[in-house]
């Protein structure tokens, strides 16, 4: 049996909605083990005087939990 946690992350990118994704995982994968699973959420982008300055990914990241050592 295992027990997984659910982080969300928001990832950003200049170029795409899939390199905002990527760097949301990618960055959770520097500091947590054991990735699992990655579920999109919600994908929009900001605008400046209409223009798109940049993709917004929201992410929801889960990795196997190991608890907290005693």
């Amino acid at each position: 049996m295992s027990v997984y946690k659910v982080i969300e992350l928001v990832g950003t990118s200049k170029e795409s909605w899939e390199d905002a994704a990527r760097v949301a995982i990618e960055t959770a994968g520097e500091s947590l083990r054991d990735l699992r699973v990655a579920e999109i959420t919600k994908l929009d982008i900001r605008l400046d005087d209409g223009e798109i300055v940049e993709y917004r990914a929201r992410v929801l990241i889960s990795f196997k939990f190991e608890g907290i050592a005693e």
